[in-house]
């Protein structure tokens, strides 16, 4: 659910940045230093934005979320906000993780309608220590224990976002000291000091005893981080390599990769988690890595296997491993430039069907053809999705019709009878909504 109070932004910045603020110290802190930093090199060609998610897991949610506001109005910057809906944290699985996804989802998507390239986090040299001993605590490979980059690509369907975290080297005591000269305000979640969440309990009990034991503790903890991080570089690097015959386009074959894991089991894991890395999927434990080999092993070359992970669908299908992807999303549609050759839909035509609500998206009912060529019958859609080569379970593909005709199914094709070569065209396109 979207939501915002925000001010107009100008059509004239070329150059936007966003900071995730959850009105908690660590991201006061980011926003005033982005703030002033602007302030002192008079830049008029960088605009800021303020983006806060209210996850509505806790009762004062309603008053960090006035307070976001009002501190963005005070720093004169652009503000809007996304309303997450979690459930309670009593309804079971890792409300966490659920809503970390959530929250990362939320945050490219205004990314994304602001044309935001880049997003600052808040996360300090404290929260990477923390982290790194949570993923010590799950048996996590490199890839864990390098815990948060300083800088990754957020996943966002038709943007380019690169996620930045510019405090990772700076302790909470030195933001907490920077917070008191400027004399800043900022809200405290009472969530944070519940023991019942592990990496509460790390932050209170753990690193506490550990400063004790060997002082700057959490700066060697980041400092670790940062030396495995490198490491996970040159095992990403060792995967590309690897897997260079293996990785297909979105897909890893099957076969070339049972062939290494027989010649090197390190090697084809680290190929596997690459791929998933990839796909923005989590690490898997070695317990289920090692259910997984059992499946490619015992599988027939012409089954299909399916396998739950990291909320995704991974499914084997014709000797190939494939993410399946998700149907939700919305037709768009796309000008095509007056000088292309490219045939498309009359945008006269498609403007006046959008203008009186004559286009719509339904689901497959089974019967439906379509001719996609010049000179072609109509053929079904079971023949037509064989013919593209489309997995069986991405087979329930939107359907966009126009005043109840047929006119184009996502992974198939458009209607070619409908189709112009001269004038103002469009081309219907299928925006898969982010995972």
């Amino acid at each position: 659910m979207a939501s915002s109070r925000k001010l107009q932004p100008s059509p004239k910045s070329p150059k936007r940045i966003a900071v995730a603020l959850s009105g908690g110290l660590d991201s006061v802190v980011l926003l005033d230093t982005v703030c002033r930093s602007q302030a002192k090199s008079k830049n008029p060609a960088l605009e800021i934005y303020a983006f806060h998610i209210h996850h509505g897991l806790q009762k004062p949610a309603d008053d960090w979320l006035l307070f976001c506001e009002k501190l963005a109005k005070k720093y004169q910057i652009q503000f809007d906000f996304r309303l997450l809906h979690l459930g309670d944290q009593k309804s079971g699985g890792n409300i966490e993780g659920r809503a970390r996804k959530a929250r990362y989802e939320a945050l490219a998507e205004l990314c994304e309608q602001y044309g935001i390239g880049d997003l600052l986090l808040a996360h300090h040299q404290n929260d990477q220590a923390e982290t790194v001993l949570l993923q010590l605590l799950r048996g996590s490979g490199v890839a864990g224990l390098s815990g948060m980059p300083s800088t990754r690509d957020l996943k966002a369907p038709n943007k380019q976002i690169t996620l930045w975290r510019p405090l990772l080297n700076q302790s909470r005591a030195e933001l907490e000291s920077y917070a008191k000269e400027h004399k800043l305000k900022w809200v405290e979640d009472p969530s944070n000091q519940d023991d019942v969440f592990k990496r509460n309990a790390i932050r209170k009990q753990v690193i506490p005893r550990l400063e004790k034991l060997q002082p700057e503790a959490a700066a060697n903890l980041a400092r670790s981080a940062a030396l495995i991080g490198e490491s996970q570089v040159l095992l990403d690097r060792l995967a590309q390599i690897d897997g260079k015959n293996i990785y297909e386009e979105e897909a890893i074959a099957i076969k070339p990769l049972k062939t290494l894991a027989k010649l090197d089991s390190p090697a084809a894991n680290n190929v596997l988690r690459y791929w998933l890395k990839t796909k923005g999927l989590a690490m898997p434990s070695q317990e289920r890595l090692g259910a997984w080999w059992h499946d490619l092993e015992v599988v027939k070359s012409d089954a299909q296997l399916e396998w739950m992970h990291d909320g995704q669908t991974i499914r084997l299908w014709r000797g190939q491993l494939q993410v399946a992807e998700n149907q939700t999303g919305q037709w768009v549609f796309k000008s095509i430039p007056s000088k292309s050759k490219k045939p498309g839909l009359s945008a006269v035509w498609i403007k006046a069907a959008q203008k009186d609500g004559l286009i719509s998206t339904k689901a497959r009912s089974g019967a439906e053809k379509l001719q996609v060529k010049a000179n072609a019958p109509r053929r079904t859609l079971k023949n037509l999705f064989q013919e593209n080569d489309v997995p069986p379970w991405q087979r329930q593909a939107p359907l966009l019709y126009v005043d109840e005709v047929l006119i184009a199914v996502a992974g198939v094709g458009v209607s070619y009878p409908y189709l112009v070569h001269s004038g103002s065209r469009v081309w219907p396109e299928w925006q898969q909504t982010a995972n």
